[in-house]
Order: C-alpha cells, then sequence, then structure tokens
C-alpha cells in the first residue's frame, strides 16, 4: 500500500484503519462513497490528522496521504500538464477536522495540479462526517460570474447524505467545454505562450523603469517566437533570494499561468542555478531568465559559423554551473584502470563534455579570428576606410547599411535582426571608396558570456576609421540607450575612436525634435527609409575621407 506521510506515532487501530481505506472503491458516479468517507473519518478520529485519498476515474485508490491536524502534502503525481483541455483523472478526496471549508491549500492544488476535483469531509467534534464540500476547474471567462473570473468553483458545504451531482457526468461536461475553448484558440507564437516577470526593489522612479524594461522584455520575446499573455510587475524592499518574488505571490503566478495555458515564466533578470531549479520545481513550468532568452535569439539568428560558435559558446558557459550536484543514486561504473569504485556520476560526465567542448569552441574561434585579422590586414593595405556602425538593437543599422550600399542584409523591426558582420563597399559621388562594417546591437545588461563569445566580432570596429553611432530618435529610452552604447564602447576599447552620432527614425518626429537634435555638434539627423535624408550623411563622410589630390 502507498502511505505517504509521516505515519510515526500512530496507533495499531489507525494504522488498520489507513489499510482499510486501500481496499475501498469509488462508483464512477460518486464524488466519494460513503465507505469511503467512513473510513477517512475513522482514521482521522484514530490518529488526529488529516487523512485524504488520492483516486483514480476507475475507482482505485491510487494512494494514501497522512498529514497533520491542519494540512496535508500531496506525493509528487507527475508533470503539470495532461492532454489539452483534460484534467489530471485524479480527485484529491480528504477530511478536514475543525469543520473548515476548502483552504487556500486545496484551491492551489485542484487549479496547480489539474486535479478532477478536491473534495472536503467536514467533520464534527466526534470525528463523525457532518458535512461536504468539493471544488472544481471552470473555463476562465471576463465577465461571466465570479467562478469563471476565478477558474474554479466550489459547491457546498452541504450535510453529509445528501445527494450529490454525477461525478461521471460533471467531469465529461466541463472537459468537453475545456476541449472546446481550447480548440478554437489560435496560438501564432512557434513558442508557445509565455508570462513576464518583472521583479526590482522599491525606489524612486522603480515603476517607471520597471514598465521600460518590460517593454523591453516583451519586444525580446516577440522576437524569439513567443505568444506574451501576462505581464506580472513587482515592486519589493528586497529580492526573495529564493522564490525571486516570494513565496506567496509566485503561487499566485502559477495559478494565473494554468488559467492561460501557460508553458513559460520568463524572468526580466538573470536567475542563479538554485532559483532556477526552486522556481521551475515550484511550478512546473519552464522558468528562463533575460539572459537565456537573448542566447535563443541569438542562436535562432545566428548565420555564419562563426556566429553559430559563438553562440554555443556562450550557451555552454551560461549553461555549466546549472548542473549542480546531484546524489550520488545517479553513479555508474566506468570500468578499467581508474574507474573502479562509485565511478563518475552522470552530472559531472556532462559537466566535463561540456568543458572539453569548450575548449574545441575556443580553439577554432581562435582560429576564425586570425582569418578575421588577415581579411583586416588586406583591407588596410588597401589603404580603404572603414566606418563601424554601431548602436543599442533596432536603431535601424542594418536598414541604414542597405539604404547606403543596396545590399540585401536582413533588417526588420525586432531586437537583433542580425547578429553577424556584415561589410559593404560605398563609392562616393567624388570617387572615393569606404566600406561600411554592421556590427550586432547592443542592449543593456549583456549577459556576459554573450558579450566575451561576440567581443571577436567588434574587432572590426577596433581598426574603424569612424565609429557611426546609430540611435533610434523617436525611441522614448533614446537617451539611456545612449548611455549603455556608451558604456560598451569604452568596455571594447573604442572611446578613442572618432565618433559621429547619427539620430535615426526621423520620420517619426516633428520638425521641433529635428532642430533640437540636430543643434547638438557632430550629429546628423536622417531617416534610412528616405534617401533624401542620407545626402547630408555621405556628404559628410566625403568631407571626412577626400580621396588624395592627384600630383
Amino acid at each position: 500500500m502507498k502511505i505517504f506521510g509521516e505515519t510515526s506515532g500512530l496507533s495499531r487501530s489507525a494504522i488498520k484503519s489507513l489499510e482499510r481505506i486501500e481496499r475501498r472503491r469509488v462508483p464512477y458516479e460518486s464524488i466519494a462513497s460513503q465507505e469511503l468517507v467512513r473510513n477517512l473519518a475513522e482514521a482521522s478520529r484514530e490518529s488526529g490528522r488529516q487523512v485524504g485519498v488520492l483516486v483514480h476515474r476507475s475507482g482505485l485508490v491510487d494512494s494514501v496521504i497522512v498529514g497533520t491536524p491542519s494540512g496535508l502534502m500531496l506525493p509528487d503525481i507527475g508533470r503539470l500538464r495532461a492532454a489539452k483541455g483534460r484534467f489530471r483523472g485524479i480527485r484529491l478526496i480528504h477530511t478536514h477536522l475543525f469543520n473548515e471549508p476548502l483552504t487556500h491549500d486545496d484551491i492551489t492544488d485542484l487549479t496547480r495540479l489539474r486535479l478532477d476535483l478536491v473534495c472536503a469531509v467536514l467533520l464534527s467534534p466526534s470525528g463523525d462526517p457532518k458535512q461536504i464540500t468539493w471544488g472544481f476547474n471552470v473555463p476562465k471567462r471576463s465577465g461571466e460570474g465570479e467562478a469563471s473570473q476565478r477558474g474554479y468553483d466550489v459547491s457546498g458545504p452541504i450535510p453529509w447524505g445528501r445527494p450529490m451531482p454525477h461525478f461521471g457526468e460533471l467531469i465529461e461536461a466541463l472537459e468537453s467545454e475545456f476541449s472546446r475553448l481550447e480548440k478554437s484558440r489560435t496560438v501564432e507564437a512557434k513558442d508557445g505562450r509565455a508570462m513576464l516577470i518583472h521583479v526590482s526593489q522599491k525606489k524612486p522612479g522603480a515603476m517607471r523603469l520597471a514598465r521600460t524594461r518590460m517593454a523591453e522584455l516583451e519586444a525580446l520575446a516577440e522576437t524569439a517566437g513567443v505568444e506574451i499573455v501576462d505581464r506580472v510587475i513587482q515592486l519589493r524592499d528586497r529580492i526573495d533570494p529564493k522564490y525571486v518574488l516570494g513565496k506567496g505571490k509566485l503561487e499566485q503566478v502559477c495559478i494565473r499561468a494554468i488559467d492561460l495555458d501557460v508553458e513559460t515564466l520568463i524572468f526580466d533578470r538573470e536567475l542563479n542555478p538554485t532559483q532556477n531549479t526552486v522556481i521551475s520545481a515550484s511550478t512546473d513550468l519552464k522558468a528562463i531568465d533575460r539572459t537565456q532568452l537573448i542566447l535563443d535569439i541569438f542562436a535562432q539568428r545566428a548565420e555564419s559559423r562563426d556566429g553559430k560558435l559563438q553562440v554555443e559558446l556562450a550557451q555552454l558557459k551560461y549553461r555549466l554551473p546549472l548542473l549542480g550536484a546531484k546524489a550520488d543514486g545517479l553513479s555508474r561504473l566506468t570500468g578499467g584502470i581508474g574507474g573502479r569504485g562509485p565511478g563518475e556520476t552522470k552530472l559531472e560526465i556532462g559537466r566535463r563534455r561540456a568543458r572539453d567542448r569548450i575548449g574545441r569552441l575556443e580553439k577554432e574561434l581562435k582560429h576564425l579570428g586570425k582569418q578575421r585579422a588577415e581579411r583586416r590586414r588586406r583591407r588596410h593595405s588597401d589603404d580603404v576606410p572603414v566606418i563601424a556602425i554601431v548602436g543599442y538593437t533596432n536603431a535601424g543599422k542594418s536598414t541604414l547599411l542597405n539604404a547606403l550600399t543596396q545590399a540585401d542584409v536582413i533588417a526588420e523591426n525586432k531586437l537583433f535582426a542580425t547578429l553577424d558582420t556584415r561589410s559593404r563597399r560605398l563609392s562616393l559621388p567624388q570617387g572615393n571608396t569606404i566600406i561600411l562594417s554592421d556590427t550586432v546591437g547592443f542592449i543593456r545588461d549583456m549577459p556576459q558570456d554573450l558579450f566575451a563569445a561576440f567581443r571577436a566580432t567588434f574587432e572590426e570596429a577596433q581598426d574603424a576609421n569612424l565609429l557611426l553611432e546609430l540611435v533610434d530618435a523617436s525611441d522614448s529610452e533614446e537617451g539611456n540607450h545612449k548611455k549603455e552604447t556608451q558604456k560598451l564602447i569604452e568596455k571594447l576599447g573604442l572611446e578613442h575612436l572618432p565618433k559621429l552620432r547619427v539620430y535615426n527614425k526621423s520620420d517619426r518626429l516633428n520638425p521641433e525634435e529635428i532642430e533640437a537634435l540636430a543643434d547638438e555638434p557632430d550629429t546628423l539627423v536622417v531617416s534610412a527609409l528616405n534617401p533624401k535624408s542620407l545626402r547630408a550623411l555621405v556628404e559628410e563622410f566625403e568631407m571626412r575621407f577626400r580621396p588624395p589630390k592627384s600630383a
């Protein structure tokens, strides 16, 4: 028999009561049979604790659970999701010793685990069944009653012995409704549904910054191909070191995620390995942080071999600390000399293989770096000026490169639309030739491993004759974007290079805003979509890189 919970200290009569429970069978039409309820009440009376059972739709008792006087802990019953539109196929029937209705924990188990039903038998002071109440999931809709808005309904309590609904008919009707709604929903995103979560400390301006960061996280998620169905912003006195947003709030998020059929929680901060593990285990949902999201975008968008290797290296370095220590149960013998004894754990073998792969990738990227250096050396020998276009992601760098050189670089209204460096020649009207080089976009809090992996890509900019800093003038955060760009330019050691700031997307500004920006020194205001506005930029290139006068 499967008995879960602490049974030490129980009397022999209490143990016998628990054993009798397992032999009971619940008919398909009954929420809880009379025999089972009597046995549960007897076991609770004998033990002084809550006693519950998990019952399959077949009527068989799967598990007997012994709790405390005020609650019980369910065993692991597997993954959160059953089939789409279906429940778990298991219901929980348990006792309440103090005549209390369904508790918050009962409702959490019902909604989070997608149980068929949670039923509580309310006992009298003498330990006899007095009343019964039950809760079940309902489709969540706005404006259709309190039950539909919260996603569950509760019946009772009613006196024990009164007629109750037909369990089988109730569950079949509910599953049919959930399945119908599931089929009617169209999900355009290829990577499922997600909730965005921002957690930060309370301080002046924290809410405004939180909304700004949430908007950027949403843009990242859309670029990654995720459908965003909800957003959560929480300001706290301090970040919870284990659950990030607190255990209670995480439970609320989990229930909300179940209501919205969410598979992924995306956090606007970096999660440490412990937080990632705890949140995933507590919610049974995929938990990823901002770094993982950016790495995923880079993995989707990298086209060249160089870019793909750089992304793989960054992913391996990021995931390596997540391979935490596990129990010795994962040990296996590897055999041979030096392989006897407990052996290496599978996890340790995984770590070793990851480190070996990191070494090979670094060696291959070093070789590719030498090839890039040789190409730059040949370009230098031709004495062709190089202009490196840098700036915050989605400022329009690829669009500008296409407009000036008639290149065919991918240009989309997405963050990190292009990752691989593209260099194109531009012939100026006076006969001189320059090279325009498009670089990876910057972003705040660039993942350290990703920055290190792509650092070699920015070598193209180190030999540039001019940095063209492109700024999205229509973005309300353009001031912060300029600061972030300057910070990364200094981090790359490029601050000594001549710089020209170009405000893009002037077609979205009014004349007064354009005039204010144009007054800044070493600044031009253009629209990459308007060829006429680019004439001043080409003239600036000609002035800076005039061809040498013939003797």
